[in-house]
């Protein structure tokens, strides 16, 4: 291994942890070295900070992070203008104060925590627990109103299943968060631009948001549609639309998302057996062993990577936690048996591709247009690319194979 320094370090395995979500997409319009004010991205803030008080601010995107950012910088500029092509689910979020008891009380219960949420679907706490055909229209009526008012991911990752593979349930669940958003913002203008109508809830990341709605109320704060008029080029005063409108400004917050699972790795120079390229094989096709291997790289262990439960989809302490002990173990069992080599096999890899992508197929995250598919990125294979098959069955998968001496690995 060779840093961007010229140090060389050799290492007989390879753990890569370099996250689901840390390769921006940053330089992706003409023009942008060419403007005269401050422009970075959302995962590249300066590290002292950006003073906006008295300027004009444009923000593009209006995800996760794009929401943070609106929320936030708000009252403290001139004027906020937002590029929005994608309208988000947003949920308010609660975040309670934690006295000392409190903390104790939560302590107390670690053992139980890290026993149980390994096997819910999504890591967390909270897990599916009914289903949607059991519970009349008033019951499930009061069981979203009871998830929403908890202010967590809750509603979207433990209130009913059904909501990621039955088009119904998918529509009734996301009409019920639109109802909630329009009682927000009740400007018709504004309902139009900024809740979503063409992909239904938790297809995409729905993000948490503190006050988002409301500083569209604001009288400094612009939103521009640029779906169907989209940002042409950037330059020296500000952001260009294709029908020539030039919004002017003095900042500009790229809150333009990730390649996410791949692009952290594939922006690395990684070779496997013979040569062969990483960014070049999951330039064809977006392929792993339970996202902890690669057929053709040994030795190679990864974490957060792509085909494995992760991303929102996933608790991602929990996930994490998992696959570190499943990569710690099988080194530890290579070196009780006397070998030092893991790859898994193309058959091995295979049939977990075969099984994520029954499950994914089946799943409306596969039919919508989001990075949860990578389409945000030109050219990137389309594939889900989180294991949407729930933690814990993840989990079983894993530690059967490692328990039948890592079926699906050659080890040598």
């Amino acid at each position: 291994m060779t840093t961007d320094g010229g140090e060389t370090i050799d290492t007989q395995y390879l753990v890569t942890c370099c996250g689901m979500l840390s390769a921006p997409m940053s330089d992706i319009f003409p023009g942008q070295r060419d403007f005269s004010g401050e422009i970075f991205h959302t995962a590249r803030w300066p590290r002292d900070g950006v003073e906006l008080s008295g300027k004009r601010v444009g923000v593009i995107g209006n995800g996760a992070t794009g929401i943070q950012v609106i929320q936030t910088i708000a009252e403290q500029v001139d004027q906020l203008t937002v590029f929005i092509r994608t309208p988000q689910y947003a949920l308010p979020m609660k975040n309670p104060s934690y006295g000392p008891d409190d903390v104790e009380a939560y302590k107390a219960r670690f053992d139980e925590l890290r026993e149980n949420l390994p096997n819910t679907f999504t890591g967390f706490e909270y897990d599916f627990d009914v289903a949607w055909a059991d519970l009349t229209p008033a019951q499930r009526r009061e069981r979203l109103e009871a998830d929403y008012e908890n202010g967590s991911l809750k509603l979207w990752l433990a209130s009913f299943a059904e909501i990621f593979s039955d088009e119904q349930v998918s529509e009734e669940v996301s009409e019920f968060v639109r109802e909630k958003m329009r009682a927000r913002l009740q400007d018709p203008e504004l309902c139009e631009l900024l809740i979503p109508s063409d992909y239904g809830f938790g297809t995409h990341r729905v993000p948490l948001e503190s006050g988002y709605l409301e500083v569209y109320h604001r009288d400094n704060v612009q939103a521009v549609p640029v779906r169907n008029n989209p940002i042409a080029r950037i330059v020296p005063e500000g952001i260009v639309l294709e029908d020539g409108t030039l919004y002017e400004l003095d900042v500009i917050v790229m809150a333009t998302g990730f390649d996410a699972g791949t692009g952290a790795l594939t922006r690395i120079d990684i070779r496997g057996r013979d040569g062969r390229s990483l960014r070049e094989d999951w330039g064809r096709d977006i392929r792993t062993t339970m996202g902890l291997m690669v057929h053709g790289y040994p030795n190679l262990l990864t974490t957060g990577a792509p085909l494995a439960p992760s991303a929102a989809l996933c608790n991602m302490t929990t996930c994490l936690q998992q696959q570190t002990e499943w990569i710690s173990d099988a080194i530890g069992y290579l070196r009780a048996n006397g070998k030092s080599v893991i790859e898994p096999t193309e058959e091995g890899q295979d049939a977990w591709v075969a099984h994520h992508d029954e499950l994914a197929d089946a799943n409306l995250i596969s039919k919508t247009h989001s990075w949860y598919v990578g389409s945000n990125v030109p050219g990137k294979p389309r594939r889900v690319l989180s294991y949407v098959g729930g933690v814990g069955a993840y989990r079983a998968a894993t530690l059967e194979a490692a328990a039948a001496g890592y079926k699906g690995f050659a080890l040598s």
